[in-house]
């Protein structure tokens, strides 16, 4: 996990603009940490600023009336949360929250909409990628009706270990249960059934990958579907 701050081309966005498009973001651009479980913006507010993640990892998460929420896609190094506000006013339908401690670079959404004015390729931006986070939220959502918790489970710890490129990761049960939607009693029964399997160890809330061959063979076909649409 990155402990120093990254360039703002960590972010595969960014650094595939065209230079002029670029330099329109450039001086608005601020490099910010977050840390875990940092909101970065409530469901049903609006998008202040637009966060282009540089390390580590942001949820999308549904929350409903009860308070009960359920992760439907994440954002790594590879996008870019709140951009559809370049395009107008933009209600957050999500809780966007840093699932791990990271970097991003953020820009206040009034100064994106300017550039978006300007530049072609960054509405374009824009628009691509909300269709690949709906495609994301498409996958997550048949992988919750239809898997079972142990493999959604290792494809989650699969893809959060992508994006803090390291196989330890600090997580909390009550954190992990959010994720997942599912009670922190299943979280304890699922993580002791794959410690006991080899795949990982985990105490405290620190869980570290032992065997990631043995953890991707138990997660389900999601993981490689999210991966490809992340790359």
């Amino acid at each position: 996990m990155h402990q120093v701050e990254p360039g703002l081309l960590s972010n595969k966005l960014l650094a595939a603009l065209p230079r002029k498009d670029f330099e329109l973001l450039l001086p608005h651009l601020a490099t910010l940490r977050f840390e875990q479980a940092t909101v970065l913006c409530e469901a049903g507010a609006e998008f202040d600023h637009v966060y282009f993640s540089l390390s580590g990892m942001i949820s999308l998460v549904i929350v409903m009336r009860d308070g009960k929420a359920i992760e439907t896609a994440t954002v790594g190094r590879e996008g870019v949360v709140g951009a559809m506000s370049g395009l107008g006013l933009y209600i957050s339908q999500v809780r966007a929250i840093a699932q791990l401690p990271m970097f991003a670079a953020r820009i206040a959404s009034a100064q994106f909409r300017k550039a978006v004015s300007s530049s072609k390729d960054i509405g374009i931006l824009c628009i691509r990628y909300n269709e690949v986070l709906l495609a994301q939220a498409r996958v997550t959502a048949a992988c919750n009706a239809l898997h079972h918790v142990e493999a959604r489970f290792c494809r989650w710890l699969l893809q959060t270990r992508d994006r803090a490129e390291s196989d330890t990761i600090t997580l909390t049960q009550e954190f992990l249960s959010e994720m997942l939607g599912v009670r922190r009693t299943s979280i304890t029964e699922v993580a002791s059934k794959i410690q006991a399997k080899g795949a990982i160890s985990y105490s405290r809330g620190i869980i570290k990958i032992v065997d990631l061959d043995a953890l991707k063979a138990m997660s389900c076909e999601c993981y490689e579907t999210l991966r490809e649409q992340a790359l």
